[in-house]
């Protein structure tokens, strides 16, 4: 079915937290279904939030009003642009399934980004990145309707206001728009980036001295399945907070006072490491209920097995609080929180 409906819906297999909630109602946009036909599915049904794969949000409450699922499915070549091949992806393709679909027919240039989990309609929202790369770079552009009053429109990337973890379609004068299609500008050239340290220790321990764009995708899988648990296994949305960036002189005053500190350059400021403020905190591996901070990596945050969202939030609001008393700096969260304020 294109589209369907379900009342008091249940929500605890479309988040990744596997947290249990309901919406007053679920429209599941999929196939090659218009988006006409979902903006007249939710047209008047009150506030309308709209899901990928649900691997970047927690339900810390039940959602009053009409989660608007997309599932929908597509994948091309549209040409070259100044020399560089154009892809387009429905917003609803699996996003590492979709990278892998771009190295299978030589296409580089996601191969840094394989195995993060969601959706592509999600990736240019969040701006997603990893192990050196960020969306953005590689972002031609994306077709988008507005909910409230189906007028379409199409972003480029300054439009977008990328940031760190961040676009304009998370900020009041961006919200409301549904995200159909998106286009990345790649490159038949492979120009592998293995400066990550992670990526740069597999592929040694690969003994792989020249890696493809295939070997780049299939070293960054392994260290994230390493690193971060399955969702299947274990509930969780990756890392939960981002990364502070800080002025460089106060960042220069934290690393004089905290030796170890890992910091490095990016957006006009310096990038301090989460997990390691975490860390230090004591809270890696500790458990409250089945709420919980994965023992291999500080930045997630798990659901050991029946941990509602409310009991998940409160843990991460304590993590905040902890390394805000220590070290001065306040940590935001990465998911979108539904049912509750951050603050």
């Amino acid at each position: 079915m294109p589209l369907s409906v379900t009342l008091d819906a249940p929500l605890a297999r479309l988040n990744t937290f596997g947290v249990e909630a309901r919406a007053r109602r679920l429209v599941e946009f999929a196939g090659a279904a218009a988006p006409e036909d979902a903006l007249d599915a939710v047209a008047g049904a009150g506030p309308v939030l709209v899901l990928g794969g649900g691997s970047n949000v927690l339900f810390a409450g039940d959602f009053d009003g009409t989660v608007l699922r997309v599932s929908t499915r597509g994948r091309r070549i549209l040409g070259d642009d100044a020399g560089e091949p154009v892809v387009e992806a429905r917003a609803g393709e699996d996003w590492d399934g979709f990278v892998r679909w771009t190295l299978a027919r030589g296409l580089c240039g996601l191969e840094n980004l394989a195995l993060i989990p969601g959706t592509v309609g999600a990736s240019p929202i969040q701006n997603i990145g990893a192990y050196g790369v960020e969306m953005r770079e590689r972002f031609h552009g994306l077709s988008a309707v507005r909910l409230a009053d189906g007028a379409r429109r199409e972003f480029d990337a300054p439009a977008c206001a990328f940031g760190y973890r961040d676009s304009v379609f998370k900020h009041a004068g961006g919200a409301g728009w549904l995200v159909t299609d998106v286009r990345f500008r790649l490159s038949r050239e492979p120009a592998p980036r293995t400066g990550y340290a992670d990526l740069r220790d597999e592929l040694a321990r690969r003994s792989i001295a020249r890696a493809t764009p295939a070997d780049v995708a299939d070293a960054v899988s392994t260290v994230r399945r390493r690193k971060l648990p399955d969702p299947a296994r274990l509930g969780n949305a990756g890392s939960f907070f981002r990364n502070p960036v800080l002025p460089a002189d106060r960042a220069a005053e934290l690393a004089r006072r905290h030796p170890g500190l890992p910091a490095w350059p990016a957006d006009g400021g310096v990038k301090l490491a989460a997990a390691w403020l975490i860390d230090q905190c004591g809270w890696k591996g500790r458990r409250e209920g089945d709420a919980g901070v994965h023992a291999a990596h500080a930045l997630v945050l798990v659901n050991h097995g029946r941990a509602s969202g409310a009991q998940i939030l409160a843990l991460a609001r304590r993590v905040r609080d902890s390394v805000l008393e220590r070290f001065g700096v306040e940590l935001e969260p990465e998911p979108l929180i539904v049912g509750a304020a951050w603050l």
